[in-house]
């Protein structure tokens, strides 16, 4: 418990049997985390096998590959359901350091932001730490594109350490969104369409060959599918279109 509040790390996994435990070890290294949570997506790998010798770790199994965007629904609700007060969803393949989590929890259980981000382009971190130039382009640019659409200061989007209450889990309606990668910034787009305020802290970060990454195809979908929820929350904000994704 941190603060009279149960924390939850929940843990997309697909594929990281490599740097699970690795992930895992430092989370709990923490010392607020009552339990981790790991969905994995039908991996091809031993991912499974070294998640049930985990000791405080869930293992829900998706029988079918579903998705990363489904992979974080199930999360989600298994959190809700293992009476999360605040839940940080660390990707288990150690491309972010899980050493943020008590600060990240800390600015919600203080009650200052319901939902924080761990940023790599603050500080200047995204390139220090391996980021392909191309990959850092593009997020500058959609990043860009998305602050002016949904009137938003963000200094991205595309991360994937984030914390969350309770109580806004509750309220976004995030089983409307792709079951693909776009997920995360249909949620965040979700997020502000609600009123809150999201907050950001600066998050070293690392490139490497067991790290998850999406090819070039992917992230030209995934870049399109960003900038067309950015375009939609600002039709929809103008009563021009309805949305599922922004009910009102």
């Amino acid at each position: 418990m941190y603060q009279g509040n149960k924390v939850v790390v929940v843990m997309p996994a697909y594929n990281a049997e490599k740097t699970l435990r690795q992930s895992y070890d430092e989370v709990m290294e923490q010392g607020i985390v009552d339990l981790v949570i790991i969905v994995d997506d039908k991996s091809a790998d031993d991912t499974v096998a070294v998640a049930r010798t985990l000791p405080c770790a869930q293992v829900h199994i998706h029988e079918q590959n579903l998705g990363y965007g489904a992979n974080q629904k199930t999360c989600y609700r298994l959190a809700l359901d293992a009476g999360a007060d605040i839940v940080i969803m660390v990707h288990p393949d150690y491309q972010y350091t899980p050493k943020l989590i008590p600060a990240m929890a800390s600015m919600i259980a203080n009650d200052l932001y319901e939902c924080v981000l761990g940023s790599r382009i603050l500080g200047g971190y995204a390139l220090k730490g391996g980021m392909p130039l191309w990959k850092y382009l593009a997020n500058r640019a959609i990043t860009l594109a998305e602050n002016i659409l949904m009137e938003a200061k963000l200094s991205e989007y595309h991360t994937g350490y984030r914390a969350f209450s309770r109580d806004l889990l509750l309220k976004v309606p995030f089983e409307q969104n792709s079951d693909d990668f776009v997920f995360d910034n249909q949620m965040l787009a979700q997020i502000l369409w609600l009123g809150y305020t999201i907050a950001e802290v600066s998050c070293p970060t690392k490139y490497f060959a067991e790290a998850s990454s999406i090819n070039f195809k992917r992230s030209v979908t995934y870049g399109v599918g960003c900038l067309l929820t950015a375009l939609t929350f600002r039709l929809a904000r103008t009563g021009l279109v309805k949305s599922r994704l922004f009910p009102r």
